[in-house]
């Protein structure tokens, strides 16, 4: 039994906001083991200095901050992978999806420019943390920006008693 091409779309989308699902809540565990006074990673991550001294507003903000939008990242990807909202919900959702993807690739995009072009850095960027943000850090950023632009555009939203990609009617 063969998917037809729109049934074998729906399942990559659903697969793509799953795969951003786990993303965003693998980096929200990351940041608030951070948080919580780890220290696997954070170095080449944040920068030698800020792992060391860890003030506050970093604390609070980069890692706290950012592991709760991680996890309302999880959560809108989630929806992504439903198709029981209606309205004005499942257009938020939507959006919020495209907005989270796009803020990620642009993330990826400028941060990977300024290291790679930028040589005046090098007196607030060392090697080591040049290098994990380019090999490790930012591919990431880029494959979640990617799994929640690809979830989001293939997320239909519904009005009225229309039926989305993936909805439980048979429609379509």
């Amino acid at each position: 039994m063969s998917l037809s091409s729109v049934e074998a779309r729906a399942v990559w989308y659903r697969c793509c906001g799953w795969a951003a699902t786990v993303w965003a809540g693998a980096f929200a565990v990351l940041h608030f083991y951070w948080a919580l006074g780890g220290t696997v990673g954070l170095a080449v991550s944040a920068g030698p200095n800020l792992a060391a001294e860890r003030p506050a507003w970093f604390v609070a903000g980069g890692l706290w901050g950012v592991g709760m939008l991680c996890v309302a990242g999880a959560l809108v990807a989630r929806e992504l992978t439903r198709s029981r909202l209606r309205g004005i919900t499942s257009v938020l959702v939507k959006r919020a999806g495209c907005v989270a993807g796009l803020i990620l690739l642009v993330r990826a995009t400028a941060v990977e420019v300024l290291l790679l072009a930028g040589p005046t850095l090098n007196e607030t960027v060392g090697p080591a943390h040049r290098f994990w943000t380019l090999a490790l850090w930012n591919p990431w950023f880029a494959v979640g920006g990617i799994t929640f632009l690809v979830a989001s555009l293939g997320y239909k939203t519904k009005r009225g008693g229309q039926a989305g990609v993936g909805s439980d009617d048979g429609k379509s």
